[in-house]
This record gives C-alpha cells, structure tokens and sequence, in this order.
C-alpha cells in the first residue's frame, strides 16, 4: 500500500522526476518526465535511463556513478545547443535512494529548465563587461589630471589628449551641470567632501551625455592632495529613467523631489489643478487663484509670457517636449526663476486632452550662474581693456598731434607779432587740451570693473564745446559749420573720459571723411526721452553704404573708405564706451549724403 502511494505522489509529482536503480534502468517517473521526452509509449519504466536521454553531460554521468557509490546530493548545470533551437540551460538534481542503511538502491533526477534564469544572468554579465567605467585622477600638488582611456573614450577626445582641472569642469554642460560640478568640487578641496552624482557634458565632438561622477579625496596633514574617482557612461539608462519620470503619476514624482509644484492641466476644459507646492512657488494663496490657464500667465513676468506661451503651444501640437524656464513676479514684486516640465496625453486620435507637469524653483542656480559669468565678463574686460589701451591712446592723441603740429607750423611761417601771439595762446590751450586728454586716458585705463561705479553727471554741452575748441584749426581748414542744438544745463549719467573720447571720435570721422563737394556741416542736437537721453551726431559727408557695411560698421580694423589715417578703431572703441555706460549707438547712413549716429546715454532726471 505504501508503495502505491509514493508511486501514484511520484507520476503526479509537478516536475520533471524519474527514478533509476543501481543499473540506471527507469523504475519510476512523473507524467511531466514522459511529457518532456515528448514520447509516445505510455510509460517509459525499465528502460535504460541514456537510451531515453542521449544529450546529457559526461559530469552528469561522472555525479550518478559517484552518488551510486555513496555520494551525496549533488547538482549538474548543462547548457545543450541544439542546432535550429535557442540555447538551453538543464540543472539536474540528483539524489540517492537506499532500501537499507550504507547502501544506495538508486537515484531519484530532477530535471529543471532553468534556460531562462541563466539568460538573465548571461545577460547581466554582458552588461558589466561592456559598461564604460573609466578612472580619473587630479593632483593638486603636481597640479596634474589623468584620465584613463575610458574616460578619454567617454568624452570623445583624442587618447593623447592632456586635461587640467579647468578644461574637465568645461566639459560639464554649461548652467546648473557646470554649476553643481564646481560646486563639489570646491568643497572637495576645501573640506574633503565626496562626492556621486549624475550631470550632463558635452564631448569634444558635441554630443550631450548624461555621466555618472563619483570623487573621493586624499587627505595628509589636514590637507586634501588629491581627488580621483571614477567617471561612468549612463546615458541610455539616464534617458530611460527620464522619460519614465516624464510620464510617472503626480504622486510619485511629488514623493521622489522635495519643494517640486505638481499641476495638471485640463486642456479640454480649460482647468488648472495646483497642488500645494505650487501654491508655495508663486506666493499664491488658494482663495486667490481661479484655476485657469489665464490665472497662470498673470504672474508669469511680461517679457516672458510670449515665448512661454509658444512653447506650451508648440508641446499641445506635439512638435516639441515642455520643457522650459521663465520668470515669475511675486505679489510683493520680487522675481523668482522657474523651471518647468510636463508630459501630455492624449486620446486614441492622439488629440492633445491633458498635460501633468512639475515646477521648481531654480532661482539660486541662476544667480549662481549670473554671478560666474559676470566674472567671466568682468575678466574678458580686462584683457580687452589691456589689449586695447594702446590703440585708445594712439587714436585719441592723434588728432592733438595733428593740431598741435599744424599750430607750430604756423607760428614757425607767421611774421605778425599779434598773429603770433594769437597762435601762442592757442598752442597753449592744445597743449592744455593734450595734458586733460592724458588725465582722461589714464582713466580709462584704470576704469575696468568699476566702469559704473566711475560714472558721474557730466555737462553734455562743455563737453561738446571743449571737443570743438581742441579741433578749431582742423575744423576752421575745413570751412566747418558747427551748429550744436543742446541744453547748456543738460547734464547725463556717463564717465567724461569716455565722454570726450567718444565725440572726438565722431568729430574726427566726419572731419576724415568729409565730402570733397561741399563744406563740412555738422549738426548736433539731444532730447531726454524716458531713461535716456539721446544724442543725434550728423554730417553731410561721404556716407556708408550700410547694405555692404552694416553688419560690421563697428567691428575692429573696420573702414569703409580709403583714407591715409583710417585705423578702423575708433567706432569699436565708441560703441565699446557706450555700452559700458549701459547705453547703445544707432547708425544711418546714405552714400554721398552724410551719417547720422543716435547715441544713448543714461538720462539725469529732475
């Protein structure tokens, strides 16, 4: 009866079983045994077990002698490839039977299919050996970087390429990614803080790649001397993951990023569901928002409504991703940077119905980032302002020599006495002139990150008439007509060297370039419009031909006509001087007609 029994449990037994005996002849097995043979006997018992099963191992074989003889349990991997059919993993478990004590009768197999665990593992394998992990090392005592050849291969560039610190942090894509990665570093340095994150660069050959960095510190004597880590290529992973997040559930994203704003939008209805956090970025009470689009776009800041609202346009029509940033003015005025991002869904007939997105404020990266390229800026001035001194003075005192020079030769020539004393009174005015226009040029060497700070209320009109005195005998040569329509009060917001240097400019250009036809007229007029004060410069000269010329009339070594003492520096230099007063230069022109120049300046209001 027992026999029965374990029989009948063995046929129903939910695995592939069979069970040999010492001769390794079939004395039993389960129906999903005989299924697997794909046999068409109803029963396999007494057959010999390698007949049934022509494909097993010379280990499996090795384990049945072994276990007959007293061994114990034990497990048999086999991988069979069999030609036209995929791959497949076999584990054998085989145990012994005995009858009685210290002597096995037989065994009992299990067979299992485990064909698809192993692919997995396979799989798994294969991902961590094709895995771009590559190595990276900073010296800051050496002041030295390495980067192993897979990190080299990660950002695109030559294998004898040599970074420094610099260049690697320049890799890291420009805004909050550089922002974050200067920032570990930085504390890297100073208080030997590792770091794990994951960023953006941009490769040598500008490909964007999502990267996963890690740093570690080496720290003698208090002191940080060096940082490696590893630098990992995760950008198809780092996608993935992204669009996941794009079309995850507002719970979900509101549980994974802290001060995130969640909203949905009902396109159909046109209905806005804010949630608290939303509420908090715009310092908005609930009772206070009426729950439509409209109500959003009021407190967006005007200059950033239009192109805000093309984007989300454009994302409805499914032409591009909403994935934006703008500004937002608080009720009490203050203005905050937002960044948002949303996904929208669809109907069957792939209509726009919804959109689920997330806000955050980023406003301490922007003034961070603000902040790093004000002193980019602030540096590129000063180089600029280095390189370009000389060329300053070459062109501002040319125009003294020239006057200077042409009084001497007058006084050598002149016989009268009251002439002569004429003439010596205007030397000596030149020579005061030059001696101001020196002071000024001093100036402007020093003014280089303060230029603002330098600036002062300066009386347009003495500054007008002393350009005008210090050319007199240039202008005079010319059979000039000045005719100066300013304010003798009008006073704007601007650094006087600067000042001067800009109307000699525009003095001695009309000067060089009047027209041969006709006697020189120049006319200078201002009128004080909203925050500037605008300053209208015109002549009757020669003209540009600003379809030929208008894209580069203020670029450096520019000319437009052929004269002996055309640098083409002094309208860069203008427009330069302009813009650090926070004002602008305007150009129209007509050939053979004459040049007009509109110059703004910051207006002194009563």
């Amino acid at each position: 009866m027992e026999s029965l029994v374990i029989s009948s449990f063995i046929k129903d037994y939910p695995a592939s079983v069979v069970i040999v005996n010492s001769e390794m002849q079939i004395i039993d097995h389960s129906k999903l045994w005989l299924k697997e043979l794909q046999n068409t006997n109803q029963s396999s018992i007494g057959l010999p077990l390698y007949e049934l099963i022509n494909y097993t191992s010379e280990e499996f074989s090795k384990c049945c002698e072994e276990c007959l003889q007293g061994g114990e349990i034990t497990k048999v991997i086999q991988k069979l490839n069999n030609p036209g059919v995929n791959t497949q993993w076999l584990e054998w478990t085989i145990s012994p039977w005995k009858e009685y004590p210290g002597k096995n009768n037989g065994l009992i197999i299990v067979k299992n299919d485990i064909t698809e665990t192993k692919r997995k593992e396979e799989l798994l394998l294969k991902a961590k050996s094709i895995a771009r992990i590559g190595g990276w090392e900073v010296d800051l005592v050496a002041n030295t970087v390495h980067w192993t050849q897979v990190t080299k291969e990660i950002h695109e560039v030559p294998m004898d390429y040599i970074p420094n610190l610099e260049e690697g942090i320049n890799f890291y894509k420009e805004g909050a990614d550089r922002n974050k990665i200067t920032n570990l570093v930085s504390d890297a340095i100073k208080d030997g803080v590792p770091w794990d994150t994951e960023l953006r660069i941009i490769t040598g050959k500008g490909k964007e790649l999502w990267v996963r960095a890690k740093g570690e510190v080496e720290i003698i004597n208090n002191k940080v001397v060096r940082l490696y880590g590893t630098f990992q290529d995760i950008d198809e992973k780092k996608r993935v993951e992204l669009k996941y997040e794009e079309v995850s559930d507002r719970l979900l994203i509101a549980t994974k990023v802290a001060s995130i704003g969640i909203w949905d939008y009902n396109i159909v209805e046109n209905t806005l569901v804010w949630d608290d956090n939303m509420y908090a970025l715009y310092a908005l009470k609930k009772e206070d928002f009426s729950g439509v689009v409209e109500a959003w776009e009021s407190t967006v800041h005007p200059e950033d409504i239009k192109p805000t609202q093309e984007i989300l346009e454009l994302a409805i029509k499914g032409e591009i991703e909403f994935n934006t940033e703008f500004r937002v003015v608080w009720p009490n005025g203050e203005v905050r940077y937002i960044k948002a991002i949303a996904h929208v869904i669809r109907d069957s007939k792939g209509e726009a119905i919804k959109m689920i997105g997330a806000n955050w404020d980023f406003s301490k990266d922007k003034m961070a980032e603000k902040k790093l390229k004000n002193l980019l800026d602030i540096t590129s001035e000063q180089n600029n302002s280095l390189m370009n001194f000389a060329h300053i003075v070459s062109h501002n005192l040319r125009s003294h020599s020239s006057n200077l020079s042409m009084l001497t030769g007058f006084f050598v020539e002149e016989k009268d006495n009251d002439e002569k004393d004429r003439l010596t009174k205007m030397l000596c005015e030149a020579s005061e002139s030059l001696e101001e226009t020196v002071q000024h040029l001093t100036e402007v060497v020093q003014v280089k990150t303060d230029a603002i700070d330098k600036m002062r209320p300066v009386n347009l009109y003495k500054s007008i008439k002393g350009v005008e005195k210090n050319l007199v005998v240039l202008l005079k040569e010319k059979n000039t007509i000045c005719k100066i329509d300013v304010g003798k009060n009008l006073q704007i917001n601007a650094i006087p060297a600067y000042i001067d240097s800009i109307l000699l400019n525009l003095f001695t250009n009309s000067l060089k370039y009047s027209s041969p036809e006709r006697s020189l007229a120049i006319k200078i007029s201002a009128e004080s419009i909203g925050q500037y004060t605008i300053v209208t410069f015109s002549d009757n000269g020669l003209g540009i031909d600003l379809k030929r010329h208008g894209d580069k009339i203020f670029g450096m070594y520019k000319t437009f006509h052929k004269h002996e003492d055309a640098k083409g520096i002094g309208l860069f230099i203008t427009k330069n001087q302009i813009e650090s007063m926070n004002g602008k230069i305007e150009v129209d022109s007509q050939v053979d007609k004459g040049t007009e120049f509109q110059l703004f300046f910051e207006a002194i209001n009563d």
